[in-house]
């Protein structure tokens, strides 16, 4: 990531967590009887297209800072990115599983979120322009 500039490496960043965030739901579909649950509504919550939507609109935030990291100018940049950072940091601690392989993940993504902040809060404009 050292020859990226800014723009480009919270973009990769975001596309990071998104991974992440995929994957650990493929496999948390993977443990026995989950689908099976999901089927037949025998969750801790009901599911309803509201809270579809809430989900909806938490997972978009990762997904649209991949576009919004790399058009956004430099101030409102930093901003964005520290927000949808925490965002998503309580959707994923909030509304995860205690399972290993969620956790790990979890974990990944935090870390990667982390150093969105980092990155974000530490971007100083360059003589060149805001890289």
């Amino acid at each position: 990531m050292h020859g990226m500039n800014t723009r480009e490496k919270l973009s990769v960043l975001w596309i990071v967590v998104m991974m992440n965030m995929i994957f650990a739901d493929i496999l948390t579909f993977m443990l026995p009887g989950t689908l099976q649950d999901i089927v037949s509504g025998n969750l801790p919550m009901k599911i309803t297209q509201s809270l579809l939507l809430v989900f909806a609109l938490l997972l978009e935030v990762p997904i649209i800072m991949v576009l919004l990291s790399r058009v956004l100018g430099r101030s409102i940049n930093r901003v964005a990115n520290i927000l949808a950072s925490v965002i998503t940091i309580l959707f994923v601690v909030g509304a995860g599983s205690g399972s290993l392989h969620y956790v790990f993940f979890a974990s990944v993504e935090v870390i990667v979120m982390l150093y969105i902040m980092w990155t974000a809060f530490g971007w100083r404009e360059t003589c060149a322009g805001s890289q």
